[in-house]
């Protein structure tokens, strides 16, 4: 569940603009308070896979001044589609999830 959730929280981030890793990461602890602390190690392999799947496109940018060159990553038409999807579905979970807490 944990990998389904985190995939659709950075095709989330994504769908605005185009970041690279470090940015993605920073964003996502600002915007969860501090829920979802990322590391390297656990995004990448999500990016990759998101990559590989063609629901985001890396663009590595040019080196200007001091700063190095980094991959930005943007959601796809087809990472767009899905993300639709997953989030009906992540809905329906959630709505489940809250009902069954009720009791």
């Amino acid at each position: 569940m944990k990998k389904g959730v985190l995939d659709m929280l950075v095709l989330r981030l994504l769908k605005s603009e185009a970041k690279y890793g470090y940015q993605i990461i920073q964003e996502m602890k600002e915007k969860s308070g501090d829920t979802f602390l990322l590391k390297d190690g656990t995004l990448y392999p999500i990016l990759y896979r998101l990559e590989d799947d063609r629901l985001v496109a890396g663009k590595w940018s040019e080196a200007v001044g001091k700063q190095v060159p980094r991959k930005y990553y943007e959601i796809t038409e087809e990472g767009k589609k899905a993300l639709t999807e997953i989030e009906e579905v992540w809905k329906r979970i959630l709505d489940g999830v809250l009902r069954i807490m009720e009791d």
